[in-house]
């Protein structure tokens, strides 16, 4: 448990979908290959966003649902949220038809191989990611600019 509001258990049955893919018609190839937030659209046509994998970083689960782009799957996990947004973390996944569960758990290899000079540091790898510095850079930490940082700072 996360402590999501209405959070519950649950095994969710669909296609891997590229969300954006979904809801506007814009489709590039590969479920955008790692680019796109991708989610899991049930036969009864709710879409599902799949807001992080069973690891415990609190990132995605793009990485773990990628090689299921466009694939029936079976995926276990919490379902949170309310009525008009639902999200799911998913914690492990099947093809199909397929007897065995996959541990979601890809992120933290995947991020060691885009940033092997600090793999060893995964645990706390958003002091280390490219990506985010570079947010940082152009927004500062709290997103609002370097100068609120500066006031956020002074603050008691």
């Amino acid at each position: 448990s996360w402590g999501i509001q209405n959070e519950r258990a649950a095994i969710v049955s669909g296609e891997v979908v590229d969300i954006a893919c979904s809801l506007t018609g814009d489709c590039p190839a590969a479920c955008g290959a790692g680019a796109r937030q991708l989610g899991i659209l049930q036969a009864d046509g709710v879409l599902f966003t799949v807001a992080k994998n069973g690891q415990p970083f609190f990132n995605g689960a793009v990485d773990d649902l990628l090689p299921y782009c466009k694939k029936k799957i079976e995926a276990d996990g919490l379902v949170g949220g309310n009525d008009k947004a639902k999200i799911f973390q998913i914690q492990t996944i099947r093809e199909a038809g397929a007897t065995e569960w996959v541990k979601t758990e890809r992120w933290a290899k995947v991020w060691g191989e885009k940033n092997p000079a600090n793999a060893a540091k995964v645990e706390e790898w958003f002091l280390y990611d490219p990506r985010v510095a570079k947010q940082i850079e152009a927004n500062g930490y709290l997103g609002l600019g370097a100068a609120a940082d500066v006031v956020f700072a002074k603050k008691p």
